[in-house]
């Protein structure tokens, strides 16, 4: 920096106002001071600058599976909002895995990062105060979290509920639950609201086909074991616990020669892109995903700088059942 206004001709205060504070330096001067920079090659130590000021410009996202286009989404509108804000975001993959989920929160209460943002595996509550407790605001994404925290989620329960009656609607009276594990809250609120309504219209309760994870192959694995049953009980529709899911189950329905939504109706849940542009487009429940993640990143930065009128909030979106053809040829 004093290469800088030693070459621009000014004071080292007027180079650091020209980079943190460019509105309390003239046009002209600020020209200079860019000028020299650009001839210097300079770039700023922002490692050194956090420090002195006590102050991270940094953002962290950890996020459930990156293989999953519902997440990456997400991960969209936290940037969007971080960078109209003037930070930066890392993104961390815990992979549904635990283990991997604590390394990365060691390292980013290491990092002293200015929040955390996290789609929480498992029981995570203990460490995520610990985090509070050193003074890295937390919002938890696409869960509710409770007292204690910010959160930002939409009405599973009432997608569940959504897709079946969509399904009764069309005639369906033997629908397959498919997902899991069903430990997951998502898929538990899920499923509650598509049990919730099936009940309400006196239907046969939905038969549940568990899955070992919310993937393409688990929903290939579902496709078998639901063409493996005999005709007289198979079901003629499946909800998915998720998009990627019943992908997997359209793939191997079509394989195996049988008609989507003929011999199976399916909906998948969180409108991936993917969902309508496969080759039987996809209906599912929508969830606003890169919406969820600007109004996360948005409680987080209202928490961290210190706004006085934040208060710990549960803000729930509500989801919309995007109708194509599995379900209702056209």
């Amino acid at each position: 920096m004093k290469d800088v206004a030693a070459r621009a001709g000014v004071s080292l205060g007027t180079v650091s106002n020209a980079l943190n504070r460019p509105e309390q330096v003239s046009d002209h001067t600020r020209r200079r001071v860019e000028a020299a920079i650009e001839a210097l090659g300079f770039v700023r130590n922002e490692s050194a600058r956090q420090l002195r000021s006590g102050r991270s410009r940094t953002l962290a996202y950890v996020l459930l599976d990156a293989g999953n286009p519902f997440f990456t989404d997400v991960a969209r509108g936290v940037e969007e909002t971080a960078e109209a804000a003037g930070r930066a975001v890392f993104l961390c993959n815990s992979g549904d895995s635990p283990d991997r989920q604590a390394s990365y929160l060691d390292l980013l209460e290491q990092q002293r990062v200015e929040g955390v943002l996290i789609t929480p595996v498992g029981r995570a509550q203990e460490r995520l105060e610990r985090l509070r407790r050193r003074g890295i605001p937390v919002v938890v994404v696409d869960r509710d979290a409770g007292e204690g925290f910010c959160s930002v989620n939409a009405d599973d329960r009432a997608g569940g509920g959504l897709a079946a009656e969509h399904l009764l609607e069309l005639g369906h009276d033997r629908i397959a639950l498919v997902g899991g594990p069903t430990s997951i809250g998502q898929v538990a609120d899920r499923f509650a609201g598509a049990r919730d309504a099936a009940a309400a219209a006196g239907a046969t309760e939905p038969l549940l086909l568990e899955t070992a994870g919310l993937n393409v192959v688990e929903g290939r694995r579902a496709g078998e074991r639901l063409a493996g049953l005999p005709a007289a009980r198979r079901p003629t529709a499946a909800f998915c616990a998720n998009d990627l899911l019943a992908l997997g189950l359209l793939q191997r329905m079509v394989r195996l020669g049988l008609d989507v939504p003929g011999d199976l109706a399916i909906v998948g849940y969180d409108d991936i892109e993917f969902a309508e542009a496969a080759a039987v487009p996809l209906t599912s429940v929508a969830q606003p995903r890169q919406q969820l993640g600007r109004t996360a990143a948005e409680l987080l930065l209202e928490e961290a700088q210190g706004d006085p009128a934040h208060r710990h909030r549960n803000i729930s979106f509500t989801p919309e059942l995007m109708v194509r053809a599995s379900t209702r040829a056209t």
